[in-house]
């Protein structure tokens, strides 16, 4: 990825207002995309987009770009990422774009793009389109212009897809389920998915102004759906990211559950159903607890990079079907194309109805050790990772952990952020390390 411009792992992101989250580079951005894909006969593409207020913005100026083109769009509104590859696959467009930035602050937005297949673009393509951006914009004859048009029932289509993944056998009555959609993508959609498969569903986070998604909800800060899983004895709580990818869930016990627990929990059961093909992809994040628990079950796992993109890639490459990010990132390729945190709690739900067993006893098998990760803000132009302290720093806390722990650092893929992450048997050992690289990496800034 680092010779790149603009597309990161995960599309082009940034604060609104600053290069390139802008109008013009949005413009300019469409009419690229547009002048690559129609090289392959592209004609229709489908524009999504997450609950921010810049989303407007950003999809008229996208359609524009593609009109000068001479693509088509059409629009479904605030839906899901995973929605978006899903309904291109279904009104056979030939690309699917997503307006977001996912799990970061509402001034942040971003733009990813799906394939005809629903997957995100290979690298090539994305070089290719970063090519095109350094030309001048120009327009294809006036009768060759692309039209805009709206898909009006883009979110029953996707709830009755989500439907689809959760065996027609099985139901969800007698559950009572929590579910926070971050004020984002999933808000119309996730609580009518629960719903209709007979949970008793309570919502948070399902009240998006422009403004407020993530804002302590969602995946990324699970504190407001924990104390409502408690408050109102629920048998578990759900709790989505902006833009729907991501899924963390919470026990009765307000014990938090993340991708790794998550993965653990559908390939176990897909291993009892006779339905698990190859084995697990996880990342160098993956906590150390999920390999050894895999491993007891006698499934491979293997790691990829950090970015659900490498985790597609290798299962891609390995023919497997289950890959997870810790992060909540769950890929479940017998059931859709890109990691969807709707269908990915769904399998869980389905393996605790067939077991009868609540989400806490799911997870019995599987001891998670501690890793502690901490994120230092990243802005001077020599690189951390190369500074005589921060190397030292690190060779001290490995040589300490031997062969019982993990150090990791590396810089983020989407925000300009430098994350150390530190893991082993003995907590206070492992935070003590972490913190100690942490300081080591301010210090070099």
């Amino acid at each position: 990825m680092s010779n790149r411009k603009y597309f990161g792992t995960d599309g082009i992101r940034g604060k609104v207002g600053e290069y390139p989250i802008t109008p013009d580079f949005a413009l300019k951005l469409g009419w690229a995309a547009g002048r690559v894909l129609a090289k392959d006969g592209v004609k229709k593409v489908i524009i999504g987009k997450d609950t921010r207020i810049s989303g407007y913005m950003l999809e008229s100026a996208l359609e524009a770009g593609f009109a000068s083109a001479g693509v088509a769009a059409a629009f479904t509104g605030p839906m899901p990422t995973p929605a978006i590859a899903y309904l291109t696959r279904t009104f056979r467009a030939d690309a699917g774009v997503v307006i977001s930035a996912s799990h970061n602050p509402f001034y942040d937005n971003g733009i990813k793009f799906f394939s005809n297949e629903g997957r995100k673009l290979d690298d090539a393509i994305e070089l290719e389109i970063e090519a095109q951006l350094e030309k001048e914009i120009d327009c294809v004859e006036s009768k060759q212009l692309g039209r805009a048009s709206r898909i009006t029932d883009a979110a029953g289509r996707y709830i009755e897809f989500c439907k689809s993944t959760f065996d027609h056998d099985l139901s969800l009555s007698g559950l009572k389920i929590v579910v926070d959609c971050a004020n984002g993508a999933t808000y119309h959609i996730a609580p009518k998915v629960l719903r209709e498969l007979g949970a008793k569903v309570i919502k948070i986070g399902c009240d998006p102004d422009g403004v407020n998604i993530n804002e302590n909800c969602g995946a990324t800060d699970v504190k407001a759906l924990t104390e409502q899983v408690i408050n109102e004895k629920a048998d578990l709580g759900f709790a989505l990211d902006g833009d729907g990818d991501r899924i963390i869930m919470v026990d009765h016990k307000g014990n938090k559950i993340d991708g790794d627990l998550i993965i653990y929990i559908i390939a176990r059961e897909a291993l009892r159903q006779g339905q698990l093909k190859g084995g697990v992809v996880g990342t160098l994040m993956s906590n150390m607890g999920l390999e050894i628990a895999l491993k007891n079950l006698g499934i491979p796992f293997v790691r990829a990079k950090v970015g659900d993109r490498y985790v597609l890639e290798m299962l891609v490459e390995k023919n497997w079907r289950l890959g997870a990010e810790n992060s909540g990132h769950v890929l479940h390729l017998d059931k859709t194309t890109t990691g969807d945190g709707i269908v990915a709690g769904l399998q869980v739900l389905a393996a605790m109805v067939r077991n009868n067993m609540s989400l806490a006893d799911l997870c019995s098998g599987m001891t998670m050790l501690p890793q502690i990760l901490i994120n230092v803000r990243f802005s001077g132009k020599d690189d951390p990772l190369m500074n005589p302290e921060v190397k030292s720093a690190i060779a001290q806390a490995e040589q300490q952990l031997g062969n019982n722990g993990r150090v990791l650092i590396r810089k983020s893929g989407t925000e300009p952020l430098i994350r150390v992450m530190v893991e082993g048997s003995n907590r206070s050992q492992v935070q003590q390390l972490a913190e100690k690289i942490a300081d080591a990496v301010k210090q070099s800034n």
